[in-house]
């Protein structure tokens, strides 16, 4: 590990980590890690997303809720309905490699 640069806190390192270990908690549930998988497509509707994962529209919204609270998706009005995105496409890639590695 390489010290930290004079310009930077000396905490740094570990606000990164406890960032990551945030996103990882956030991440941490097979429907989270579904609503994202299927976000990774494009953005979607609430109704969408319950189809696609087979789960109730409370379940899925409760999870969103924490989803929108860490900053993974964000949301679009349109119309009458809400549309979620992904707020970065890297979370896709964290999700789709981890449900990949575990397929393997």
């Amino acid at each position: 590990m390489t010290p930290p640069s004079p310009t930077a806190p000396a905490d740094e390192p570990l606000r990164a980590l406890e960032a990551a270990s945030d996103l990882l908690k956030a991440l941490a549930s097979p429907v989270r890690l579904g609503i994202v998988r299927e976000l990774s497509e494009g953005g979607k509707y609430v109704h969408e997303l319950v189809t696609a994962l087979g789960v109730s529209q409370p379940l899925v919204s409760q999870h969103l809720r924490i989803l929108r609270n860490s900053r993974i998706v964000t949301t679009r009005r349109q119309a009458r309905e809400i549309r979620y995105h992904l707020t970065d496409e890297h979370i896709a890639h964290i999700v789709l490699d981890a449900i990949r590695h575990a397929q393997e």
